[in-house]
């Protein structure tokens, strides 16, 4: 089948359409995952939805599975291409089109880069707001399909909350234009967030239509070191009834610090580790009295008038490369793991209320049932996020620790369950936790999604066996 399709493409599409070269198979065939070996027919480069019509119109005749891929950094494997399929790359579909001023409103293409998106509109003084590390690398498309967060969610929320309107490719073809750039339109079932974090298994997204915000203003970045988790929550607390905006609230662990300092050769921010740190970014308050407001709240934190402080110690950052500095601290943890050796982690969600109760039960177990695992926790308290990582310890063969971790992770979703939590917060399903859905939707939840996949893809040609299991 593979051959005649390759001859279809050739016959029907223009010169540089595809390709076929094992370095384009083996770099457009995969995500940042490294689980499944990456193994398709053909990458495809189309430069507009009418190319992408016509290309899912013929995978579909010919009966040829299709996966979608933006900026490939997702760490779910939903991006991922193992099976002979027709990779359908969007990097150059990266136009960015016409701005309205008075609806605040950017029209954009799929395979535009995140943070292409921020510098375009900076100079406006605007943002998109959905922001994290991998922005640079990330594309607009990639983050609708997984409904990406990242460190601003406290304040803005989820990419859905972001996006007015799609355009969005289904495999036969057909092309739909959802809701324009309308900030009201009750009219039934609002099928443009069908295709928000769905990835891709529903339709490809190729083009979209951007809901701005102003940039926020000046910022203060703080980074406080606790004694314990009981500290972190109390800090959040506090912030919470401060009455400051809060951009980001992001919590790591020493053993999370000690790997970036190493890793990147920062100094360390304070004189003497601490178990837990916090960095939090506020708006600096415009009125007047509210920069001393501020300074009197720090006071309040490390000098409390009654009782032990929950702050041991906190540095605010005196210039933007100080700042940055602060947040690389935090940005700089994944990458800065993935060079220690084997991980094997997992991205969750739980109730606010309960993440505390959650980590406290996890470290437990960990301690008491499999002392030679080392965690690694970090994530974004402010909205329940977390990020927990287990390094293979030495001397421990690669699957000796798939086995043991299989164990742990068993009790762990067990309690991600009963505290009415997410498996996957913010990196999707794809294919490395299709199995562990049913933690997290019942039996008849995933069953009307396999219904809406069959509704939007009869043949179960796109993106197959990504995110239902």
């Amino acid at each position: 089948m593979g051959a005649p399709f390759i001859d279809q493409l050739r016959q029907e599409f223009r010169a540089g359409f595809f390709s076929t070269e094992s370095g384009d198979l083996a770099t457009y065939g995969r995500d940042w995952t490294k689980v499944h070996t990456p193994d398709p027919l053909v990458i495809c480069f189309p430069e507009s939805t009418e190319e992408v019509s016509r290309l899912l119109a013929l995978c579909n005749r010919s009966g040829i599975a299709v996966v979608p891929s933006g900026g490939r950094t997702g760490l779910a494997g939903g991006a991922v291409a193992a099976n002979g399929e027709c990779v359908v790359s969007l990097t150059k579909m990266r136009k960015i089109g016409t701005f309205d001023p008075l609806a605040l409103t950017l029209e954009v293409e799929a395979g535009v880069v995140t943070e292409a998106v921020h510098e375009h509109l900076k100079p406006r003084g605007l943002t998109w707001p959905i922001d994290f590390a991998s922005k640079g690398s990330s594309s607009v498309g990639g983050n609708i399909a997984t409904n990406a967060g990242g460190v601003k969610v406290i304040r803005y929320g989820l990419t859905r909350n972001w996006v007015l309107g799609l355009t969005v490719v289904l495999m036969s073809g057909e092309v739909l234009r959802l809701n324009g750039s309308l900030e009201k339109n009750n009219t039934g079932v609002d099928l443009r967030q069908l295709f928000i974090g769905t990835e891709g298994i529903l339709g490809i997204v190729t083009e979209a239509i951007l809901k701005l915000s102003p940039l926020p203003g000046e910022s203060d970045v703080f980074f406080f070191a606790l004694s314990n988790l009981n500290d972190v929550f109390e800090l959040f607390a506090k912030a919470r009834s401060s009455g400051f905006l809060i951009n980001a609230f992001e919590c790591l662990s020493n053993a999370c610090l000690q790997v970036v300092l190493q890793n990147r050769g920062f100094s360390a921010p304070f004189a003497e580790a601490h178990d837990f740190y916090v960095l939090m970014e506020i708006e600096r308050p415009r009125e007047s009295g509210g920069q001393g407001a501020l300074e009197g709240w720090l006071s309040s934190l490390l000098s409390p008038d009654e009782g032990v402080p929950c702050v041991q110690d906190a540095v605010l950052a005196q210039s933007p490369k100080e700042a940055q500095t602060l947040w690389a601290m935090r940005e700089g943890i994944s990458e800065s793991l993935s060079n220690l050796g084997l991980l094997h982690k997992h991205d969750i969600s739980l109730p606010i209320r309960r993440l505390k109760e959650f980590i406290e039960t996890w470290s437990r177990d960990l301690n008491e049932n499999y002392p030679g695992l080392k965690p690694f926790v970090f994530g974004h308290i402010g909205d329940g996020n977390l990020h927990v990582n287990l390094l293979k310890p030495e001397g421990m063969d690669a699957a000796g620790f798939k086995a043991v971790c299989a164990k742990a992770d068993e009790k762990m979703f067990g309690w991600i369950q009963e505290f009415e939590g997410s498996v996957s917060a913010e990196h999707g399903i794809g294919l490395l936790k299709k199995h562990l859905l049913a933690y997290t939707r019942t039996p008849s939840e995933i069953e009307f999604m396999r219904g809406l996949k069959r509704v939007f893809d009869a043949k179960g040609l796109l993106n197959p066996g990504k995110l239902l299991p």
